[in-house]
């Protein structure tokens, strides 16, 4: 599936009703992930992404673990909600998981002492950009994904599950799978409340 970069951009929406398929196979998959950590830029080329593809059971066992941890904090008789939002993630082919190490950021801080305090903003910027691309490029394949966000809540359980590094900071979790039902309608403010060009 071929589309412009303008097109990708404009299709790639948040979807959270999807099937636990997929149009393409998990080496496809594999190949788009591997694309965006290599490419995606990041500031002073410090590679600071990092990145786990969850399939099959691993997938469901991190939205298993998820739910786990929302019931300690989420009253019971308000449950209801979380539990339906989580089983339509469950629902989907995948999960991609995406951290920054802390380690690479910390050693930009110390070795580029000037700019100690941008380096974790900018590593910040550097995970988005990769949410971005994996998610316009998942989409441009046919599958539907969104971007969570229930780190730190997790990042324990993760971490002992899946022995991921202690300096690995979770910044974003992303369901993905053949789409369920296509995305709602969004709303855009004026671009000229949002756009300056200035000549």
């Amino acid at each position: 599936m071929t589309q412009d970069f303008f097109k990708a951009l404009e299709n790639r929406r948040s979807i959270y009703a999807l099937a636990k398929e997929s149009p393409v196979s998990d080496e496809r998959i594999q190949e788009i992930v591997e694309f965006a950590v290599k490419y995606t830029p990041s500031a002073f080329n410090s590679q600071s992404t990092r990145v786990i593809v969850l399939l099959g059971e691993k997938h469901d066992r991190f939205w298993d673990l998820t739910e786990e941890q929302l019931r300690a904090v989420v009253p019971a008789d308000n449950f209801a909600p979380t539990e339906e939002k989580i089983a339509s993630f469950r629902n989907g082919y995948g999960t991609v998981l995406f951290f920054e190490d802390e380690t690479v950021v910390k050693g930009l801080q110390e070795q580029f002492a000037l700019y100690a305090d941008n380096f974790p903003i900018w590593s910040e910027q550097t995970s988005g950009m990769h949410q971005l691309v994996v998610w316009t490029a998942l989409e441009m394949e046919g599958l539907g994904a969104s971007l969570q966000h229930y780190n730190p809540l997790v990042d324990e359980a993760i971490q002992k599950e899946w022995d991921i590094p202690s300096n690995w900071k979770l910044r974003g979790q992303m369901p993905f799978g053949k789409p369920a039902m296509p995305a709602g309608d969004k709303e855009f403010q004026p671009l000229e409340e949002r756009v300056k060009i200035i000549k």
